[in-house]
């Protein structure tokens, strides 16, 4: 048996690699159109920055190398520019020669990946895009010329990483951003923390705004003001590369990305579809999804083969976890936010913490924030959000795991981590999440969000701020009293009558004194989150507002 992969990327690489162990007699023909193949796409803009000195380090393997490793017929620059599906034939171009000829197959694999979004603006053709060897080797040309000013266009993992590294070789960047926050698998709140270390080193943000037009060496943003760029990038998104199937009549899906089935088989049997340009089944919502995440394409191109090898797999519905750094925060996410929760109509609930990376008493603990999104009713984990120096990637993966078993939000609290002070803490931040959405299922306590803050008071509810009159001179929540925890249970008289939102710091010991004043038969709520988390994010609407204001 014949199998054509057109794509030589991750999840196509993938598949012909698995597919050669799987089967020795199997004829394999991979067919890349750029020049590389089985590079690490994800770490070119680290070599942008040269945090990765060696070019050659992101070029895993070689054609001459596959085929001697893997009797593969691997062919760089060979672009497929037509399918007949009907005849089981690819139309191949050579890049090189300009030679046309068709190739066969009985099984078709496409994993072209997708494609940078560029808008139709005047002047655009001067921008860059990041997303394979040859736009690298074009922007390390580009930096040769020592520009002094860069404007990255979009806020999403690719852009943060090259205006992070564009700033690292010394440029003065700026990143341009259509919606009012980067990051948009982050909530606003936490997206605030990251808007904060993006402006710690030097990067200028320009939000809810977008490109209009590309000059000699400015850009034109939509609000009409000029920003000064000797070097323009282009990370907006991606869009699948679906020319290919739609040339050979397969479906294409709701999300644009080719439809497929829990086998990765397309509307035609014979073909299959993987990666960026294959649409996957979403883990919380049950509808398709777009995940153009080099892990999923991995994992679908091996699973790919074991189809074709006649074995019984199916692919597992995707939570798109992710992870980015930010010059010195790492951001990761698992699931849903609560955006989108909010505009799916899924009833949730929200837990906010500000636990430390390790116990607080060993030296060089640090903080993070962590955002949990549950449904009320069934404790079913929905996603998460974190953000923090260390610590982040293992709490968020815990998680992603959690939720790929089935656990509930409060069953985290029963996991056995891995605790010595260095490492973490007795109770570790995930079993904290845990602890809090039990109380909240069960009554035990109750929360209002930042957001309903306004909302709450507007209502008659009266604010308690339950720290210490220090912390409280330093900054509080307009209207607030001041009654500290270890006086409150004297002082509980003193309070006005009707409902009230207590807080403190992140929100534990506004639970102790909620569960006090309850005790005493007030009507009470805790602040989620605390004041640590109401300060961020009003301080983000604020800057937003003041910025909108100073454009108009």
């Amino acid at each position: 048996m014949k199998t054509v992969i057109i794509g030589g990327v991750a999840g196509g690489m993938s598949a012909a690699t698995r597919l050669r162990r799987l089967d020795e007699s199997a004829e394999i023909v991979v067919l890349e159109r750029s020049g590389h193949v089985s590079y690490a796409n994800c770490g070119l803009p680290y070599h942008l920055g040269g945090v990765i000195a060696e070019r050659d380090a992101l070029l895993l393997q070689t054609p001459a190398g596959l085929r001697e490793r893997f009797a593969l017929d691997v062919r760089v620059r060979h672009e497929v520019v037509g399918v007949d599906a009907a005849a089981r034939t690819v139309t191949v171009r050579d890049l090189t020669s300009g030679e046309v000829y068709a190739e066969t197959y009985d099984h078709l694999v496409l994993s072209p990946g997708a494609a940078p979004f560029v808008p139709d603006v005047p002047g655009v053709k001067r921008a860059r895009t990041l997303r394979t060897v040859e736009d690298l080797d074009a922007l390390v040309a580009a930096l040769a010329a020592e520009p002094r000013t860069a404007v990255v266009v979009g806020g999403g993992f690719v852009g943060l990483e090259t205006a992070e590294n564009l700033r690292r070789r010394g440029l003065d960047v700026t990143v341009v951003e259509l919606a009012d926050q980067v990051l948009a698998p982050l909530d606003a709140e936490l997206a605030a923390l990251v808007h904060a270390e993006l402006r710690r080193h030097g990067v200028a943000l320009e939000l809810g705004t977008a490109l209009a037009a590309v000059h000699d060496d400015t850009v034109e943003l939509t609000d009409g003001r000029r920003l000064a760029a000797d070097l323009v990038v282009l990370a907006i998104g991606v869009r699948p590369d679906v020319a290919l199937a739609r040339e050979a009549g397969l479906a294409i899906g709701p999300r644009g990305g080719v439809a497929v089935d829990e086998h990765m088989r397309t509307s035609d049997p014979r073909v299959f579809a993987v990666g960026d340009a294959a649409e996957k089944t979403d883990a919380v919502g049950d509808g398709p999804v777009l995940v153009p995440l080099a892990n999923a394409a991995n994992r679908a191109g091996r699973q790919v083969a074991d189809v074709i090898a006649g074995r019984s797999v199916r692919l597992a519905p995707s939570l798109g976890t992710a992870i980015v750094k930010v010059f010195g925060l790492t951001v990761a996410v698992t699931g849903w936010n609560e955006k989108r929760a909010r505009a799916a109509g899924r009833d949730h609930r929200v837990v906010h913490t500000h636990p430390a990376s390790h116990a607080g008493y060993y030296p060089g603990a640090a903080p993070m924030a962590l955002k949990l999104v549950f449904d009320p009713g069934t404790g079913e984990i929905l996603g998460a959000q974190a953000v923090g120096t260390e610590g982040v990637d293992k709490r968020v993966d815990v998680i992603a795991t959690a939720m790929r078993a089935g656990l509930t939000a409060p069953e985290l609290a029963d996991l056995e981590l891995a605790y010595a002070p260095p490492f973490g803490s007795a109770k570790d931040p995930v079993n904290m999440l845990g602890y809090v959405a039990a109380n909240l299922m069960d009554g035990t306590t109750a929360s209002v969000q930042w957001h309903e803050l306004e909302a709450a008071v507007a209502a008659g509810a009266h604010l308690v701020d339950v720290r210490t009159a220090g912390e409280y001179a330093a900054g509080h929540v307009p209207g607030a009293l001041n009654v500290p925890l270890d006086g409150l249970r004297e002082r509980a008289g003193e309070l006005p009558e009707g409902p009230l939102v207590v807080y403190c710091g992140v929100g534990v010991r506004a639970h102790t004194a909620t569960r006090l004043l309850t005790g005493l038969g007030r009507r009470v709520v805790n602040l989620d989150g605390g004041y640590t988390t109401w300060k961020t994010a009003t301080a983000t609407a604020t800057a937003t507002a003041a910025a909108a204001v100073t454009a108009a």
